[in-house]
């Protein structure tokens, strides 16, 4: 199962009958706007080759154009059974997607980061033409993350993500009635999971019950099930999660010491016994709460040492350009000493979250920023951000949600009520799916409603640091500026017991001759001077009592911005066990 898992693009919800449609696709662009009059929906002529999931922008997708173009077409041909049912699964097309099968229009999609899908019922042929129109743009009203809205780069913002840009999948269905989903919550307290499924193609008004089933396993060995029926959508149904063996019986709980996973199948039965659907999935038991300032996982107090990752490849910009070099980047980031990462301005491709659920790897998710502050901007977001938190909440190794980061797309915010009121209902919509889970709505600075407090700085002076931070109370006067630009609080708002981390810092480069290759403050020259200026920095961290945690910029350089302990291909800088010998130190 395992090596399923690694491959599958949805490794937490796994059906036996499934095809990967990654691999040779025909493309045009569509700079005139002319395909939908043109009828290109019936199939693309002119075309060139692309290698699916990479976008047009990269060298993987064979294309290797960066100039934007604001609209694409793809086609493929698909040999099917015309008796079988099938569903077509988009992992991510940045932004505004139209799908077709056989010149019939399944349907259309906006965002770029979730999935989403359509039923090829009642349109499936022996032979098949599958065409999709894909509109992107370069406003700042769609979540855009690190992509660039100019035509060059500049700062920290790199090429442009267009189009199809995770994997495509088809899967088999026994039956219009399935299983769309299944929520899973752990309970560490009171060994249990609960489990709140979803049908898809049943209503209330359906004239059959329905029978649901979970057999939860760990190791191999039964743990627990359940068999009933399923009165409406989401029920809850908890299930005991301790597990006897070597003479113990507990709960195996999931941390990044021990990452143990519970394996569980979910089948869907009409109630004469007639199997509609059957799912494989694992989950961990693990508990994320927060008390008297500290972030806590199973009751043990949390100390987190995290690294930014913005997961960009040298030949594939934001996709991946395989399982391998998510797995390295993941040992590379534990082979540090560091115990999670921050996915910054990303959506990962959701095999890196199994690989650190395996693996027992801290993750927070960021959302992708917008930069503009109007109603199609918060409208694009929520939709967005709302799907996205739904479909990774079974991770365990998500520990925390980021929506905001330095007010980006909220630039307003220290003032202006109607942005400070935008992050609050997000926070408490977010905490509405999601009760369990810290949520930080302005990493960086400007808080308003925060389960955490984070804070950015990129001072090079381990003694301009320890002084700065020195006085907490200080730090967390609304009124004081924590650095020369930033408060930790939007006006109105205040300190009121939260954990506080500091979720930036470091960003140090090695001297480049190249102008437009930048890190933060000052370049090094040597090894010795950048292994100086990390231990120093750190140490004023980490001598900190009232900080429970850090995260350093950053994992790898990208593009432009030359700040990495990697390289972009992944060769490191430093000496990596030095690097972590100063994490996995303890001053306070």
């Amino acid at each position: 199962m395992k090596t399923i898992r690694r491959e599958h693009p949805r490794p937490q919800f796994i059906r036996e009958n499934w095809t990967l449609l990654d691999g040779t696709w025909a493309f045009r662009f569509d700079d005139e706007n002319e395909g939908m009059e043109a009828g290109w929906a019936q199939g693309l002529s002119q075309i060139v080759d692309i290698q699916v999931p990479f976008t047009y922008e990269t060298e993987k997708s064979g294309i290797n154009n960066q100039a934007h173009h604001s609209v694409v077409w793809y086609e493929k041909q698909l040999t099917l059974d015309e008796a079988k049912r099938y569903t077509i699964i988009f992992e991510g097309a940045d932004y505004y997607s139209q799908v077709w099968l056989n010149g019939q229009l399944l349907g259309t999609h906006r965002g770029a980061y979730e999935r989403f899908e359509f039923d090829l019922t009642g349109i499936v042929q022996g032979e098949n033409r599958l065409v999709i129109r894909v509109e992107d743009s370069l406003a700042c009203e769609q979540p855009r993350g690190k992509q660039r809205w100019l035509k060059d780069n500049f700062g920290c913002w790199y090429v442009q993500t267009t189009g199809i840009w995770k994997s495509v999948w088809l899967e088999e269905q026994y039956s219009p009635k399935r299983l769309s989903s299944v929520k899973m919550t752990p309970n560490v307290d009171s060994d249990q999971i609960i489990f709140e499924p979803i049908v898809k193609g049943s209503t209330v008004e359906s004239e059959q019950e329905l029978i649901f089933e979970a057999e939860v396993t760990f190791e191999g060995s039964r743990v627990s099930s359940y068999r009933g029926i399923l009165p409406h959508t989401m029920t809850p149904i908890a299930l005991e999660t301790r597990v006897k063996k070597d003479a113990c019986w507990g709960t195996k709980q999931w941390s990044p010491e021990t990452p143990y996973l519970y394996n569980v199948t979910f089948r869907l039965y009409t109630e004469e016994g007639q199997l509609l659907d059957e799912v494989s999935s694992y989950f961990g038991m693990r508990k994320i709460a927060i008390r008297n300032g500290q972030v806590l996982l199973n009751n043990h107090q949390l100390y987190q040492r995290l690294i930014l990752d913005q997961g960009y490849w040298e030949e594939s910009g934001l996709t991946p350009p395989s399982v391998a070099a998510l797995e390295k980047d993941i040992d590379r980031i534990v082979e540090m000493g560091y115990n999670g990462l921050r996915k910054h301005q990303k959506l990962e491709d959701e095999r890196f979250l199994y690989l650190c659920d395996e693996k027992g790897v801290l993750v927070w998710s960021e959302m992708a920023s917008t930069y503009a502050f109007n109603d199609q901007a918060v409208d694009n977001f929520i939709d967005e951000w709302l799907a996205i938190v739904r479909q990774n909440y079974n991770h365990p190794s998500i520990i925390t949600w980021v929506p905001f980061n330095e007010s980006w797309g909220i630039k307003g915010i220290e003032q202006d009520e109607k942005q400070q009121h935008f992050t609050e209902s997000v926070y408490y919509l977010t905490k509405t799916i999601d009760s369990e889970r810290p949520v930080i709505t302005n990493d960086g600075w400007v808080h308003t409603i925060s389960d955490i407090i984070t804070l950015h700085d990129y001072e090079e002076y381990e003694q301009l640091f320890s002084e700065r931070y020195e006085d907490k109370e200080a730090v967390l006067n609304e009124a004081y500026q924590f650095n020369k630009d930033f408060y930790a609080f939007a006006d109105g708002y205040s300190y009121k017991g939260q954990p506080i981390m500091i979720s930036e810092f470091g960003g140090i480069a090695f001297t480049t001759e190249k102008q437009e290759d930048w890190g933060y403050g000052n370049q090094v020259e040597n090894e010795q001077a950048f292994m100086t200026r990390f231990d120093g920095i750190h140490r004023a961290i980490q001598e900190l009592p009232y900080i429970v945690g850090y995260c350093y910029t950053q994992l790898t350089d990208v593009e432009q911005e030359v700040n990495g302990l990697l390289t972009t291909d992944r060769a490191p800088k430093v000496d990596l066990e030095e690097i972590k010998k100063i994490n996995e130190r303890r001053l306070k």
